[in-house]
């Protein structure tokens, strides 16, 4: 009776010392809540309201004044095919005040007849009380280029494309009971079982 019981306390620990390793060698995945990083992505409009397209039937550039007249001084130029937002128009209609970035006061006027306007009725403004005397000022064929715009009859917003996403890592560590390494429970509980076994075994004979 006392042999049975060696054994079965033998193969106790046997079965124990495997499961250990098992546990060792196989940890269970603790699961780890990911919190993103990246930076959430911005979307940015364009303004709105009535935009005029230079004609593309034009062969010369078209004159930006800084009054609805001829005699106005000629601050700028628009290039056929390029569109400008639209911030008024005179009384009668045949002068357009624009966006013209680059000049004081960043508006200018332009000769309504080389124009098509779209997106929205325009308001009549006042123009100045008089113009400016007449100057020759020295004009850049390239600051039209500060302002171009792709006409549409409903602005669309632009999206910014955000940064990649910092992704972080996790490591596991190996298992630990208290100080004492696994490893050598896993021996300790091994060498018992078989000491016990050679033990039951010489007893038994």
């Amino acid at each position: 009776m006392k042999f049975k019981k060696l054994r079965w306390l033998t193969l106790f620990l046997v079965l124990l010392g495997l499961a250990t390793l098992l546990y060792t060698i196989n940890p269970p995945q603790e699961v780890q809540a990911q919190q993103p990083t990246g930076s959430i992505p911005t979307v940015t409009g364009t303004p709105t309201g009535p935009v005029a397209l230079a004609n593309t039937g034009q062969t010369q550039n078209i004159n930006v004044h800084d009054y609805p007249a001829t005699m106005g001084n000629q601050i700028g130029v628009i290039l056929p095919g390029q569109a400008v937002y639209v911030k008024g128009k005179t009384i009668a209609g045949d002068w357009l005040l624009i966006d013209y970035p680059g000049v004081p006061g960043g508006q200018g006027w332009v000769w309504a007849l080389y124009f098509t306007v779209t997106g929205g009725e325009v308001p009549v403004v006042e123009p100045p009380v008089t113009p400016t005397p007449k100057v020759s000022p020295t004009i850049n064929p390239t600051l039209a280029a500060q302002f171009v715009i792709t006409p549409h009859s409903t602005s669309l917003p632009t999206f910014t494309p955000p940064p990649a996403l910092n992704i972080p890592t996790y490591s596991t560590g190996a298992a630990s009971s208290g100080n004492i390494p696994i490893g050598l429970v896993i021996i300790l509980l091994l060498g018992a079982g078989v000491i016990i076994a050679l033990i039951s075994f010489i007893q038994s004979r």
